[in-house]
């Protein structure tokens, strides 16, 4: 991950945060091939960086604010998950002031739809709730460049791939980042349906 060829902002987020001094097999793959623009899966060991890497991402692609609606999404399995997400994103992109907001099961879903409609960059968000808001038309769709799955061989098992789907096939130039810590057999039915030639990361390091 050469920090010269992403943006000074996220640059400088991934030096303060002491993540440049021993960057992750995961990361130095995958990010230079997310700048590009190119579908992937990531597949390597649960604590190896995956999440880091697509938060990386991310920023690298979104750069800085832009206009209202959100241009991305990210589903992982768990409100927990999906607050360290955001957390990461408040480190790393810290000099890029991109909006995130965490959308869970448990909250209230007319408070979470207004907070979407007030402005993000990034919504990050458990697979039942994007399924509920997208149901009362509480996701605008209209600018999502990126949809990103962290932890998506949990989320397959779940039988949570139909919102996956759904999303997938009602935004057709956005860019598809799926992360699993072990391969799926859906990931093909995902990479015929809703992927574009998606490149396959395997790595085997781990904590």
């Amino acid at each position: 991950m050469k920090l010269k060829k992403l943006t000074p902002e996220l640059a400088s987020g991934i030096i303060n945060a002491g993540f440049d001094t021993e960057p992750r097999e995961i990361q130095s793959l995958s990010v230079p091939k997310i700048k590009s623009g190119t579908d992937l899966i990531l597949i390597s060991p649960e604590g190896s960086g995956k999440t880091t890497a697509l938060v990386i991402g991310t920023i690298q692609q979104l750069k800085k604010p832009f206009e209202e609606a959100p241009r991305a999404i990210i589903i992982t399995s768990s409100k927990e998950k999906a607050f360290e997400m955001e957390e990461q994103f408040a480190i790393l992109g810290k000099e890029t002031k991109l909006r995130t907001f965490v959308a869970f099961d448990q909250g209230i879903i007319q408070y979470q739809k207004d907070e979407i409609y007030d402005g993000l960059d990034v919504l990050i968000c458990t697979p039942k709730r994007l399924t509920e808001l997208v149901n009362i038309n509480g996701v605008p769709m209209t600018k999502i460049s990126l949809i990103v799955m962290d932890e998506a061989d949990t989320l397959i098992t779940n039988r949570y791939h139909s919102i996956i789907y759904r999303i997938g096939d009602g935004v057709k130039k956005a860019q598809m980042l799926i992360a699993a810590n072990k391969w799926h057999n859906k990931f093909e039915d995902l990479s015929d349906r809703i992927l574009k030639n998606p490149m396959i990361i395997e790595t085997e390091e781990e904590n």
